[in-house]
């Protein structure tokens, strides 16, 4: 999948980094043939000049100028061209790192999705193209490594981080029952402490009542008392 991925992307990218690479090749080669053709002129006019070529007269005279002229001419159109095409050169090959650069970029982008297919029931799934023996026991060793750390963890013997591990998990759960034994202790302070307070009140507007019955009483029997009285001495 990473290398159709790759090629995927590749197919993208790849045509305009070619194109560019095209053109920096053509820029090259138009310096290299202009340079080769310069490079003639001067051998021209020095072997002119030399008397071992062309008119084979030692000196400068008028041929030697002439081909010195063609070369001047020629050399100075090879600086220009030079000038031109290698600022050309420069902004391809810029353009090439930048595509090469997104194309990386892109691979490395589209990658996490691809690794999300990797896993345990991924592998076994991709067994099934294979035939059924070697997909059998290639099943086995995956599931023995994916399974070996548990194992190992159940027939390793006692160690000290077990020990550490013991107590640290028995010191956590002894202050949670510490802490729920309290709440659950001051939960019942609070219902007792509630309960006392509502007897106290029932029994003191209890008592309040009769003392309030026997008042009335009283006043009623002493009102009774001096009607009495009063009819006796009338």
């Amino acid at each position: 999948m990473t290398l159709d991925n790759k090629t995927q992307i590749a197919e993208i990218f790849t045509p305009e980094i070619e194109k560019n690479q095209k053109e920096v090749e053509k820029l090259k080669s138009e310096i290299t043939t202009e340079e080769e053709e310069t490079n003639k002129l001067y051998e021209t006019y020095i072997t002119e000049a030399e008397g071992t070529k062309g008119t084979k007269r030692k000196g400068k005279g008028p041929v030697y100028k002439e081909k010195r002229e063609k070369h001047d001419t020629a050399l100075t159109q090879l600086n220009e061209l030079k000038k031109i095409n290698l600022k050309k050169i420069a902004l391809k090959e810029k353009n090439i790192t930048d595509l090469q650069q997104k194309q990386q970029q892109k691979e490395i982008n589209t990658l996490p999705i691809i690794e999300n297919f990797d896993g345990l029931m991924a592998r076994i799934n991709a067994l099934n193209k294979l035939p059924w023996l070697p997909s059998f026991f290639i099943f086995l060793l995956f599931l023995a490594i994916e399974t070996a750390p548990i194992f190992t963890k159940l027939i390793s013997s006692t160690s000290e981080y077990d020990f550490k591990l013991e107590n640290q998990e028995s010191i956590i759960k002894l202050w949670i029952q510490q802490q729920v034994d309290l709440r659950e202790k001051i939960m019942q302070a609070d219902i007792h402490l509630n309960t006392t307070l509502n007897d106290n009140l029932k029994a003191e507007e209890e008592l309040y009542t009769y003392k309030q019955n026997m008042a009335s009483n009283l006043i009623k029997l002493q009102t009774d008392t001096f009607l009495k009285n009063q009819q006796k001495n009338l």
